[in-house]
């Protein structure tokens, strides 16, 4: 940004809440590339009430830009909105077939099917003046609109009082409106108290991405959920990313009305500018409207559902970038232009070192080859020295003689076409030193600094940054990623072992009786540190069997 910037303007206006405004007026207006764009990851169905009609129509669709139309949601399932809807046509009798179907029977005198089969009140033929099927559709878009039992009850009321002036066929036509609307109540699961009407956002992210997950609550219950995804140009705090989805979610666009803002927004973490926020909201809305960020209690547990909804939406968004072909061909010709290689790496093996307070080093190499793992052909190394640039040499040393050998090795002996160590210029020019020792050349050797994602590339005096979104940096970040994984495990396996190996060595002490210390104690550290009372209320292990193991891990 800083670099294609070519001058910078201050606009001074009078209060925070105005700068906000006019913030969210030049974003939508000039669409600056630098600013968070979140992107739905899919489209969802809405019931929306035609109120601008003469003769209002509810009906499903996935069109946000309608006028004079009434939405509700988003929900999750077309299929499911529409049996909601069509259990909701018994009890709200409302015109739900297309204007020429309607015209048509207006013309004939006959109606449709619909009305035949008790789900629409017919004004096409006049069965029910305008003003009141205006007003039943009103009072369905209030019904799902607050989706609360007071239906239920109020209709509950009018069946016994039928029931009791003897007149049990209308009695039982509440009765079979009472079933239905119980139905539509039954699908969205209770979660809070009945006066709540509330957003969720549950915000998870790494680097290069972010995804958020809305749960829509109105009347105690969830009405649905939508997530959205976006990749990070800048680095932004969560505070910041939460402020600019408030933006995209509520904000009025070009054609379509803002979604409808409910009385409260509860997220992970409060946003920039908050009170502000709140007042743009507040006018929005007509009414109040807070921000919070719960703690405790069922709204937080409810909170922690939606960010674990957004986790799977970001995992999900990586998988299509790593199963698409095209972004991993465009990702390895990326890298070959950023790296000035005479060919695109269509072979690349990183590395990585880990330790625990210098002890069980342990180095790991993996394989991506045309932007894939290759599992079968991980490697790890087990070192001596806790120093990271020396064991980046050992580690390197080691595999590069493979590469002198004459001797067939499909897996091992495969030259690669780039290296990547993971690290800084120090681990790049131990890489550099091991390539010169071993007498290797036309290798080109990179390493990822984790904290800004600067790529150190051998020859080059200066460090690369690659753009944030770019399908290459994408492809690195995860090579990178996966090496430590495998080097995190593999330094664990050995710990674990070589803790085993110290207790097995204790006379009286057995595989399977080490395995119970380790399940119960952890490690070593907690183990010493345990009364000969813990011990002996394990399987198998007696008084004295446990001041053994004492007095041995004391010596």
């Amino acid at each position: 940004m800083l670099l294609s910037a070519s001058d910078v303007k201050w606009t001074i206006v009078a209060t925070e809440y105005e700068a906000l405004q006019l913030e969210f007026t030049w974003i939508k207006e000039f669409k600056p590339p630098f600013n968070v764009r979140f992107r739905d990851d899919k489209s969802y169905p809405y019931l929306a009430i035609s109120m601008g009609d003469a003769v209002p129509r509810a009906f499903v669709t996935r069109n946000r830009d309608l006028k004079g139309v009434k939405y509700f949601g988003p929900y999750t399932q077309s299929w499911a909105i529409r049996d909601t809807l069509d259990s909701l046509l018994k009890v709200y009798k409302v015109r739900s077939c297309s204007s020429g179907i309607f015209q048509r029977a207006k013309r004939s005198g006959r109606p449709c099917l619909l009305a035949e089969l008790g789900k629409c009140a017919a004004p096409c033929v006049e069965r029910i003046s305008l003003p009141e099927h205006k007003a039943l559709a009103k009072s369905l878009g209030d019904f799902i609109g607050s989706g609360n039992d007071s239906y239920v009850s109020d209709l509950t009321v009018k069946m016994q009082k039928a029931s009791a002036a003897e007149n049990y066929e209308l009695a039982a036509r509440h009765r079979d409106d009472i079933g239905a609307l119980e139905r539509v109540l039954e699908k969205s699961t209770v979660v809070l108290d009945d006066q709540v009407d509330a957003d969720l956002i549950g915000l998870s992210r790494d680097e290069l991405s972010a995804a958020v997950s809305i749960f829509m609550v109105r009347g105690g219950r969830i009405r649905g959920n939508r997530s959205l995804v976006v990749d990070l140009e800048l680095d932004r705090t969560n505070a910041e990313l939460l402020e600019y989805l408030l933006q995209e979610l509520y904000a009025a666009g070009s054609k379509a009305e803002p979604p409808e803002v409910p009385k409260q927004i509860m997220v992970t973490e409060l946003p920039s500018d908050k009170e502000a926020l709140e007042l743009w909201l507040s006018d929005a809305r007509g009414k109040g409207c807070s921000i919070t960020a719960p703690k405790r209690g069922d709204k937080a547990a409810l909170l922690a559902t939606a960010s674990q909804n957004a986790a799977h939406a970001l995992q999900n968004y990586k998988l299509k970038r790593v199963s698409d072909f095209s972004a991993r061909a465009e990702a390895l010709a990326g890298l070959q232009k950023a790296l000035v290689m005479q060919n695109a790496p269509l072979r690349i093996e990183c590395y990585d070192i880990s330790h625990l307070s210098g002890t069980n080093t342990v180095g790991s190499m993996v394989v991506f080859e045309d932007g894939l793992a290759r599992k079968d052909q991980y490697r790890k190394f087990n070192l001596e020295t806790a120093d990271d640039t020396e064991s980046v040499y050992q580690v390197l040393m080691r595999r590069l003689k493979y590469l002198k050998t004459d001797e067939p090795n499909e897996r091992f002996s495969y030259r690669p076409g780039l290296l990547i160590i993971d690290g800084g210029l120090p681990q790049l020019n131990a890489a550099k030193r091991a390539l010169d020792d071993s007498g290797i050349e036309g290798l080109t050797v990179a390493s990822l600094a984790k904290r800004l994602e600067e790529v150190f590339v051998s020859g080059l005096d200066y460090p690369l940054i690659l753009p944030r979104t770019s399908e290459e940096l994408f492809l690195l970040q995860r090579i990178r990623d996966e090496a430590h994984r495998f080097a995190i495990t593999a330094q664990r396996a050995a710990r674990s072992k070589s803790i085993s190996s110290a207790l097995v060595d204790i006379p009286g002490l057995g595989e399977q009786k080490a395995r119970l210390l380790l399940r119960k104690f952890g490690s070593i550290k907690r183990l010493k540190l345990a009364s000969e009372a813990e011990i002996t209320q394990l399987p198998g292990f007696s008084d004295r069997l446990a001041k053994i193991v004492l007095d041995n891990l004391t010596d």
